[in-house]
């Protein structure tokens, strides 16, 4: 014993370090130090306990932390000995890595083939952000979901950390059919819902799914890239159809589906899909008329192509009622329905979901257990309770408060202090305005100076079809406050 020092003693607590590993670690650190040598005696469970003031269990726990990690040993009838042979206490320095990186070649010795070349543009925390789309992660209840997400680890143990199902949380499945019954008028059941990790993923498991090589999507020609990309990538040729104050025009794509027909007499077109945005058409935020969301509906029923709907901002609606989606008037099975939380609650959460017609769904899961296997079952199970507690719903009115008000601060911002440039109409709902600049203004230039002046904001050209500029720009609300979208706006006006 005469080997084990005299001056040890429980470390100072460390915020969320429980008392068996800090001692693991003090004994860890006395062997680096050499005070403990190989093959030195330690005091037994009981002694180092009654040394310490903790519970035996503490020390026994620690001596098991130590054991696990090749620290010590303990023979049965002879007691516990700090390891003849130790772990490697630190990285060994391996004093040429750096030398040899520079002997790595730059270029792949293969053949690199992609269809997608070009990086998402980067996000810049820095500036003041009026790209729209963008939550403000300051509202969102951090405290109550953390709560949530330690109880789940509690209630779920290791379960929740382990394999589960590729669907998604059953208890999320349904908690987001409920919500969709209750609030968007879509007739879901758990069954028929495939949570996934953001609505990106989605976008990739119905492209994989449903598309073939040389099948034509109809996309809207100002729209989601990438959605598109996702489509591209599955071997489908994007066809564009025109958008205006009335959304996308359903006389446009019904021009296509007659003009794609195969060769033969009563074939039928070789449109698979259409993509739309049609509750707040992004980025114009215009709201697909009902005449044409019924002949939308009924030309995919004659023609037996699908519908995808991207319903991404629905909560977000602040002028009347919200229009209901149209997989809430899809009798026929038409309408994949894709939607996501990362504007309810965080775009970090990574969660989405897809509702479709079983056999689809089904379909979409077995691709999905190929690519990512499950969601993340702990977080899954932390949202489906904020979900039936309440705290969603709860969070939605909040921020839909907070960004009415966001809107019309930016609107009449705009209207000061750029009225003779920009014009606009103030959309229903969404998170962001869609403007026409005027003035002989070069949109492209003027945003480069935004940004050197701190302000981010997207120009039509992130939209386009064909990639070509126009004069628009998009000017979002929801992620600033609305001092910040006064001062946003006023750096604006000076970087003219």
């Amino acid at each position: 014993m005469s080997s084990w020092p005299r001056a040890f003693a429980l470390p100072e607590a460390t915020e969320g370090q429980p008392a068996f590993l800090r001692i693991a670690r003090a004994i860890a650190d006395e062997v680096r130090r050499g005070r403990l040598a190989p093959g030195a005696r330690l005091p037994g469970s009981r002694e180092l306990a009654r040394s310490l003031g903790v519970h035996r269990n503490t020390a026994l726990a620690a001596y098991r932390e130590l054991a696990a990690e090749g620290w010590i040993t303990t023979e049965r009838t002879r007691g516990t000995f700090v390891s003849a042979e130790l772990p490697d206490a630190r990285p060994r320095p391996f004093a040429r890595a750096a030398a040899r990186r520079a002997e790595v070649p730059a270029r792949a010795g293969f053949d690199v083939a992609s269809r997608l070349t070009a990086l998402p543009e980067p996000v810049r925390p820095h500036l003041l952000q009026l790209r729209g789309g963008q939550p403000d992660l300051r509202l969102v209840p951090v405290d109550v979901l953390a709560r949530a997400y330690r109880r789940a680890l509690r209630s779920a143990g290791r379960a929740a950390l382990g394999y589960g199902d590729p669907r998604g949380h059953p208890r999320l499945r349904a908690a987001i059919a409920a919500m969709l019954s209750a609030t968007r008028g879509v007739a879901a059941a758990a069954d028929d819902v495939l949570v996934t990790r953001g609505s990106q993923m989605a976008f990739d498991l119905v492209a994989r799914t449903l598309i073939a090589p040389g099948d034509v999507v109809v996309v809207e020609s100002f729209g989601y890239r990438p959605a598109w990309r996702a489509l591209q990538l599955a071997g489908a040729t994007l066809v564009p159809i025109p958008v205006d104050e009335r959304g996308a025009s359903i006389e446009a794509l019904e021009r296509v589906v007659r003009e794609r027909r195969r060769p033969s007499a009563g074939a039928r077109s070789t449109v698979r899909a259409v993509y739309l945005t049609p509750h707040h058409q992004y980025p114009t935020t215009a709201v697909l008329s009902p005449g044409r969301r019924l002949r939308l509906l009924e030309l995919a029923r004659a023609e037996r192509f699908a519908v995808l709907e991207d319903d991404y901002d629905h909560e977000f609606h602040y002028d009347g009622r919200p229009v209901l989606p149209l997989a809430s008037a899809d009798r026929a099975g038409v309408v994949v329905y894709v939607g996501s939380l990362s504007k309810i609650l965080a775009p970090g959460l990574r969660i989405g979901y897809v509702v479709a017609p079983r056999p689809l769904v089904d379909a979409l899961t077995a691709v999905r257990a190929h690519v990512d296997r499950q969601g993340d079952q702990a977080v899954e199970t932390a949202v489906a309770e904020l979900f039936e507690d309440g705290e969603v719903q709860r969070h939605v009115r909040r921020a839909r408060a907070a960004y009415a008000e966001r809107r019309q601060v930016l609107a009449g911002a705009l209207e000061r202090g750029l009225g003779d440039v920009v014009s606009f109409g103030v959309p229903p709902g969404g998170t962001a305005l869609w403007a026409r600049v005027g003035g002989g203004v070069d949109v492209e230039a003027w945003l480069e100076r935004s940004r050197a002046a701190g302000v981010d904001f997207q120009t039509a050209r992130s939209f386009t079809f064909d990639g070509r500029p126009r004069t628009f720009a998009r000017f979002g609300f929801a992620c600033l406050e609305p001092d910040e979208l006064r001062r946003a706006v006023a750096r604006l006006r000076a970087s003219l």
